[in-house]
Formats: structure tokens, C-alpha cells, sequence
């Protein structure tokens, strides 16, 4: 039996398929939920080929798995029910993501004046968006509040005095308080964002919160509804939210202890990690939402405070399982013992592998390769050596140029953090749903470019 034997099936080979090249590369899980099958080695998600995807559409190209990104917000919403779940935008924002997002009953979490009225023109209810930023600029606050944003998150001291100064007399703006619960949580260094020496939030530990706490319930126009806490990102386990919990409960105790008020609103942010990888492991979100529930009910009776409304702000975990990202292979080098395969995009596209050392697991498509597998690393197109895609992966040996590359999980972080290197280009994002495909944000072009630059 071949591959071209096999009928067009979801997820795992079919277990009559015991050749050893259907090996991880070949598994499924952690591809969007909708894709199959098909013969001489194509795969299609949302009922769309990918090769029709690159025909149509070109490479380097994006594609979001509709179907998958609205099944993910309804799982956190039957998870975690009687909570605020808020898509966390800067995962990956375009105007039809807002749109899916608020359709499926979904709050949005917001980092600047770009992302927040790209949401509100759009439609989506400013009432249910949160504005949150280390170094929150004038034209944020100004955009946030003359929109009506639900929540503003104060993430400094200084932000205190320019918010309260910024709110129309008469009028009062609901705000949380982003502590650091001095939690250490998350998949790289570069993205642990709990612990008291990194850039973000107030700290428990020295007093900062405390203290700004404090002058905000001093300002007429600022009305304090609660805390926040983002404590990483990839983070894989429940513990660290469990603790994030508990230090925050306390904070809230001392709170009513001090001020007489009793928060409503407990914000634990976002983080939860994904697989990017066969085998890697996940945060269970389900597991996750029923321990944080019952921490936070056992940890408020001992305090004797009334159970805050939860928030969640999960962005990752809705977006990047959804996407898949297309290159076509432009060259094969042999050095020495090691084989490059250089695709048509690159760091440009997909920094994340540089900052962080993700590890993906593209895969070959469009053709049935009866090679072996063969050690390669997948490499871009830019000029420099840390312009690695996927290290050390395996792929047929006969990998020659013209070939297509599938990579998964690329919905998050990928375009929201595409750059202009080398004037390439960033690539379109295209929804597929139903065996349609539909382009959502077009490809950048050269004419972008030289529109944007104005002098001689």
C-alpha cells in the first residue's frame, strides 16, 4: 500500500500504513483540524489543497484553517464558562480574525492604537476590548479612551497620572492593575514576563503595586476593577496559573484590608502553550480551567472575599494551531555532511525560530517522493546564518527546487511579526473554509515599498 492508496483521512495514518517513513514528519496532530489526505502525497485543510493554495496564491503564503481558529474560541468558551475569554490580538490580527472571534462571543486583548481601531472599524465592540502595554503611548490612551474601551490595564506607575489627566471631566475609565506575581513560567527566557526583572507590570514583592493601587483610587476619574497578570508564554502547566492564583487572591485580600473595596475582575492573562511538534506537550485547557476554578473559589473562601469574574486571555492556543505557512524550495546545497534547503522566504516571514528556537516540522507536498528520508535543515532566503527555518528535520532525499514546503502551526506570531528585510516582501494570508479559499491580507509589494518612501 501507498500513500496514494490511502482514502483522504484526518489526523493519524491509518494503521494499516506501517512503512517506517511515515514518521513524524508524516503525523498529523498538530496539523489545523480540518486537514486530510489526498493522493501522491498532497494534503488539503478546509477542504482546499495546499497546492491549489500556492498556484493561486504564491509563496511564501499564510493560510488560517477558519473552521479550526472558531472550534478553538468555542472550546475555551465551554471550558471556562462564566469568564471574559479575550483573543489576544497580537498573536495575529486582521479584520476577518476580529470578525471570527466576535461572531464566536470572544473578547479581544489589545497592544496599541493600531491593533484597537483596526478591531473597532471593523465592528467589534469596544465595550469588550481590553487595552494593555508596557510603554503605553499618548495616542494609545487617547485612541482607547476616545473609542471607549472597556479596560485600560495600568502597567506603571507614570501611566497612573497621564491616564487620569487624559479622561474627560465627568467621565471614569475602568482600569486593572498588571502585577508581578514573581512567578518564573514560560518556554524561553525571552518570553517569561511573571518574574520581577523583566520590563512588565508592577511588583508584589518590593511594593509597587501596592503602592500604585493605592494613588490610582485616588483619581476621580480612574475606577480600579481589578488585577492583572500575564505570566509567559509556552507555558505548558498549570502549576505556575495555580500560584499566579493564590498570590494574587492575597493581593486582593489586602486590598479589602486597606481601601475597604473588593475587586470584581481577575485578570491571569494568557500563555498557554501548544505543540509544534508530534509528541511536544500542550497546556490541557480543559484540566486547566477546572484547577483554576477551584483554586480560586478555595483561595477567596480563605480570604473571605466574593469570587472575582475570571478573564483569560488566550491568543497562541486559538491562532496558531490554525495555520499552515507554504514555501517552495529555491536551492539544495550539499557542505561537507550537511544538506541546506533554502526556501523563498524566511526570517522575514518567521523570526520566531531566531528569537526563540522554536522547532518546526515542515513538510514536503504536492508530490509522492519514494526517497528515503534524509537529514536536511530547512533554511531562508536572507542574508544571514541565523535565517534557519527547521533544523535537522527530515525530509525525502530527492528534495530538489520547485518543491513545496507545509509548515504547521504557524497562525501566531509569525506575520504579526513579519519585517521588511531585504525589501522582500510579507506574505498573504489566506482563509480556507468549506473548499473555498479566500485572500484576506495580500501579499506586500515592491510598489508598498516605494510608496512608503518619500525621499531623495
Amino acid at each position: 500500500m501507498t500513500l496514494a492508496d490511502i482514502p483522504a483521512t484526518p489526523g493519524h495514518p491509518p494503521a494499516a500504513v506501517d512503512a517506517p517513513r511515515l514518521a513524524a514528519a508524516d503525523d498529523l496532530t498538530v496539523w489545523p483540524l480540518s486537514t486530510l489526505r489526498l493522493a501522491h502525497g498532497e494534503l488539503a485543510v478546509g477542504g482546499v489543497p495546499l497546492t491549489e493554495i500556492a498556484d493561486r496564491f504564491g509563496t511564501p503564503a499564510y493560510l488560517l484553517d477558519e473552521a479550526d481558529v472558531r472550534e478553538r474560541c468555542r472550546t475555551y468558551l465551554h471550558a471556562f464558562p462564566d469568564t471574559d475569554v479575550l483573543y489576544a490580538a497580537k498573536a495575529f490580527l486582521c479584520r476577518a480574525m476580529a470578525h471570527w472571534v466576535e461572531e464566536e462571543g470572544l473578547g479581544l486583548d489589545v497592544c496599541s492604537a493600531g491593533e484597537l481601531e483596526l478591531a473597532v472599524t471593523t465592528g467589534f465592540p469596544a465595550a469588550r476590548i481590553v487595552l494593555h502595554g508596557n510603554a503605553k503611548s499618548p495616542e494609545d490612551l487617547r485612541t482607547a479612551l476616545r473609542l471607549g474601551v472597556g479596560r485600560i490595564v495600568i502597567d506603571s506607575a507614570s501611566e497612573i497620572a497621564r491616564l487620569a489627566a487624559a479622561v474627560p471631566p465627568g467621565s471614569r475609565q475602568k482600569v486593572l492593575v498588571r502585577v508581578v506575581p514573581g512567578i518564573a513560567a514560560g518556554g524561553h527566557s525571552k518570553i517569561q514576563t511573571g518574574t520581577d526583572d523583566q520590563k512588565f507590570g508592577l511588583s508584589i514583592t518590593d511594593g509597587s503595586a501596592q503602592h500604585a493601587i493605592a494613588r490610582i483610587l485616588d483619581q476621580p476619574g480612574l475606577e480600579l476593577v481589578g488585577l492583572h497578570c500575564h505570566l509567559g508564554s509556552q507555558i505548558t502547566s498549570d502549576k505556575p496559573f495555580l500560584c499566579a492564583v493564590r498570590r494574587l487572591v492575597g493581593l486582593m485580600a489586602r486590598i479589602k484590608d486597606h481601601h475597604g473595596l473588593t475587586l470584581p475582575e481577575l485578570d491571569l492573562g494568557g500563555g498557554h502553550g501548544i505543540a509544534y511538534r508530534p509528541g511536544e506537550d500542550a497546556l490541557d485547557i480543559t484540566t486547566l480551567a477546572r484547577k483554576v476554578r477551584a483554586e480560586l473559589t478555595e483561595s477567596c473562601a480563605a480570604a473571605g472575599l466574593a469570587v472575582p469574574r475570571l478573564i483569560v486571555e488566550p491568543g497562541r492556543a486559538i491562532a496558531g494551531p490554525a495555520g499552515v505557512a507554504l514555501y517552495r524550495v529555491l536551492s539544495v546545497k550539499r557542505t561537507g555532511d550537511r544538506t541546506f534547503v533554502a526556501v523563498d522566504g524566511g526570517m522575514s516571514d518567521n523570526p520566531r525560530p531566531a528569537l526563540y528556537g522554536v522547532r518546526y516540522l515542515p513538510r514536503l507536498i504536492g508530490r509522492r517522493s519514494t526517497a528515503a528520508p534524509a537529514p536536511v535543515t530547512v533554511v531562508g532566503r536572507h542574508c544571514e546564518a541565523g535565517d534557519v527555518l527547521a533544523a535537522d528535520i527530515q525530509l525525502p532525499a530527492d528534495t530538489r527546487p520547485g518543491d513545496l514546503l507545509a509548515v504547521p502551526v504557524v497562525g501566531a506570531y509569525h506575520l504579526s511579526m513579519a519585517s521588511g528585510y531585504n525589501l522582500v516582501g510579507r506574505p498573504p494570508v489566506v482563509a480556507v473554509a468549506d473548499g473555498h479559499a479566500r485572500l484576506l491580507v495580500r501579499r506586500e509589494s515592491l510598489e508598498d515599498f516605494r510608496s512608503r518612501d518619500v525621499g531623495l
